[in-house]
């Protein structure tokens, strides 16, 4: 069985033909851990970004007596901008 199954569809992409601003980000995270790392970044630039801000919301959980609050706002903005910058490349170049 392959990885690819077990993947979400996109809604967006599913209903209305069009893809969202984070199409591309699981099969992304999948080629980082195959170690496909340029593939990854082709894929969905921001995947980096995504794996960085998904460390520390863990690491948030993990450690209680830290606050990542500000972390966490400031790599979800890069993370946002990163996204709408490549989509609209993505689209229009």
């Amino acid at each position: 069985m392959k990885i690819e199954e077990f993947m979400l569809p996109c809604p967006s992409k599913k209903f209305l033909g069009m893809e969202c601003f984070g199409c591309g980000a699981q099969r992304a995270i999948v080629m980082v851990f195959e170690g496909k790392f340029s593939e990854a970044f082709h894929m969905f630039p921001a995947v980096y970004t995504l794996l960085l801000f998904l460390f520390t919301v863990g690491l948030n959980f993990v450690d209680r007596k830290r606050n990542y609050g500000n972390i966490l706002v400031f790599l979800a903005i890069i993370n946002s901008f990163i996204m709408v910058i490549a989509y609209f490349y993505k689209h229009f170049f």
